[in-house]
């Protein structure tokens, strides 16, 4: 296709009406429910919903903050440039949701915790919940800033606007709903904005396929360029994206995220049962494979569109992860209200995914810090501070935004940070529930390992990017732009050839290393420590372990058992059978959770008698958690 111009539309009227129709109603959301609970001022309202949820709305929250606009506008743009391997994505995310259901949110949902890192001071001590909460806090922080300023980018490509006054709108705009309505909000905002997202995907669908000549001149184009060569199972841990990277190294990435997060279990626990989380789990896996075909065939469209015209290399964009706004002005530029329905589209997962993670470090923070200094805190008290809380981290996540600018490309740049501190996290649960001999000590050194292991190769990687033959970008042409190119285009290949030149062994082999595998390093270096520090140190009992901290892969696979069967999927008394009676919940007539005496014996760690704080700091005596 021939461009003759490297000139672009601009928002009109209509797309600023769509655009802002966006936050009137995610904002109208959280007002909305800031009325509706007026009288229900308690902490565990606000944090988990009351654990009233059901599993369609939460299956939509997790899919819309799942799959922000890292994803709207990184992945086209990754499919653009290195081709629709992008696709096997979805069988790590298929793994991933799999553990999730079966391994992670029994032994969260069942323990009654409202912050996952409670199970960490139950199974190990309270020093392993401290340097987990803080590992947390700076993960998602850093998260959170690179999927506010992507949005913030593609506005600012599109319309002209000021890059960082898009940023402080978004961050307000997050704050403001997620205060006021605290997770009911967020989950029914995220509701509405995964719809938003899967309509302004399909608006660029449509007409994206329209003007590069219908789907089969899409897809012969595509396969002529190289983007349909899906499998590569070369085995080279250096190889940006292979078969193994986007299974094996996706799943360990993807499950930092979602099985152990604190933003992905608060959504499960706030399920009115097990089972409706678990079919909100498996229902956004639905949702999950939805959007990543819709950014994948985004991507392949975009190619088509410019297969002799690359905008990046003839210098009309600045950046790959401006290649998707770009086309989508250029398709949609002359249809008012549709370039604002994509960039509302684009904000949809942003907005989702930042009020998620707001609401998640206020929980986190308040029940691993705040409610442990200060246990006397009245209801009241502990609301209004859990809505500071959440007015705090709404202004550091956006101040992080600005930090992003800097990490580079938006996709590589979100997993590297989920790579680096969710496999160690991963790991550190995984030694908790998957191994009862693992010990105090085993823990905390292996976290310690885990975490010095990947960043040393995340931070060796920013330092010194892998060479062209381990990223291998296809090949783009500017054969047929019928303008002038500028020279600036070629800079970064230069730069990148300049810098090989003098590259020390590290540089091309550690740092080398495929992004998607410093989760798996992380985690295996915390799982090995773990256990080989456990071993030196005397391993634990299992006896000695409460009923429910653990879980074997024989539990994981029961879903096959005649057991499970029989439980089906049904709003009834859950199956606690292979957990013990401790973690069975008896809400009395004020819904407070009590458990049952044990009489199993415990280490000096997990001695005291431990209450569930976002549920009874301010309730009466009778709202105290038994042991």
């Amino acid at each position: 296709m021939e461009h003759k111009s490297p000139t672009v539309g601009t928002f009109q009227v209509g797309d600023y009406v769509v655009f802002a129709l966006l936050f009137v109603v995610s904002s109208g959301i959280g007002v909305f429910f800031a009325i509706k609970e007026r009288k229900k001022p308690s902490s565990k309202d606000f944090l988990v919903g009351g654990r009233q949820m059901t599993c369609g709305p939460v299956a939509l929250s997790l899919t819309a903050s799942f799959m922000s606009a890292v994803t709207v506008i990184g992945a086209p743009s990754d499919v653009y440039r290195f081709g629709a391997s992008y696709v096997i994505f979805g069988l790590a995310y298929t793994f991933v949701v799999f553990f999730t259901a079966e391994l992670f949110l029994p032994v969260f949902y069942r323990s009654g915790i409202t912050s996952t890192y409670e199970y960490l001071e139950l199974r190990f001590g309270k020093i392993v919940r401290v340097l987990a909460t803080l590992i947390y806090i700076v993960q998602t922080i850093l998260y959170t800033g690179v999927v506010v300023y992507a949005p913030a980018l593609a506005l600012n490509q599109v319309t002209g606007f000021d890059l960082w006054g898009s940023i402080f709108a978004t961050g307000i705009v997050c704050t403001f709903y997620c205060t006021l309505g605290g997770l009911k909000a967020v989950v029914w905002t995220d509701a509405f904005q995964m719809v938003v997202m899967v309509v302004g995907f399909l608006t660029v669908l449509i007409q994206g396929a329209n003007r590069a000549g219908g789907i089969a001149s899409v897809w012969s184009t595509a396969h002529t360029g190289g983007r349909i060569q899906v499998f590569d199972f070369d085995v080279n841990p250096l190889r940006r994206h292979t078969f193994w990277t986007l299974t094996v190294g996706g799943t360990f990435t993807w499950l930092g995220i979602y099985g152990v997060n604190q933003s992905t279990i608060q959504r499960c626990i706030s399920c009115k049962t097990e089972n409706h989380a678990r079919w909100a789990l498996y229902l956004n896996l639905m949702g999950l494979w939805i959007i990543l075909f819709c950014a994948v065939i985004s991507g392949l469209m975009m190619f088509a569109f410019y297969s002799h015209c690359d905008p990046w290399s003839a210098g009309l964009v600045s950046a790959p992860d401006q290649l998707m706004p770009y086309f989508v002005m250029e398709i949609l530029g002359a249809f008012p209200g549709l370039p604002g329905l994509f960039v509302a589209c684009a904000f949809s997962g942003t907005l989702s995914t930042v009020a998620a993670s707001i609401n998640a470090l206020a929980t986190v923070m308040y029940e691993d810090f705040v409610s442990q200094c200060f246990g006397d805190l009245s209801n009241r008290a502990a609301n209004w501070i859990s809505k500071a809380l959440c007015v705090v981290f709404g202004v550091a996540c956006t101040t992080m935004a600005v930090g992003a600018s800097y990490m580079g490309g938006i996709v590589q740049a979100a997993l590297s940070i989920h790579g680096m501190c969710g496999g160690p996290m991963l790991g550190l649960f995984s030694l908790g529930i998957l191994f009862p001999v693992t010990n105090l000590k085993g823990a905390v050194g292996g976290l310690i390992v885990g975490i010095s292991l990947s960043f040393w190769v995340g931070v060796g990687a920013f330092i010194y990017p892998a060479p062209s033959n381990n990223t291998r970008p296809l090949e783009l042409s500017t054969a047929g732009c019928n303008f002038s190119i500028t020279a600036e285009s070629n800079q970064t290949s230069l730069t990148v050839s300049a810098l090989s030149s003098d590259r020390y062994w590290l540089a091309d082999s550690w740092y080398s290393m495929s992004y998607l595998y410093y989760s798996a390093v992380g985690f295996i270096g915390t799982v090995a420590a773990g256990l080989l520090i456990t071993l030196l140190t005397g391993p634990m009992d299992p006896k000695k372990l409460k009923p429910g901290m653990t879980r074997s892969m024989k539990d994981v696979i029961c879903f096959c058992s005649e057991r499970f069967k029989k439980a089906g999927f049904s709003e009834g008394k859950e199956d606690l059978e292979d957990f013990g009676k401790a973690w069975e919940k008896h809400p009395d007539e004020e819904g407070v959770i009590k458990m049952e005496t044990v009489n199993s014996s415990s280490d000096d760690q997990q001695e005291n008698a431990y209450t569930n704080a976002a549920f009874d700091h301010n309730e009466t005596s009778q709202g105290q958690v038994k042991l």
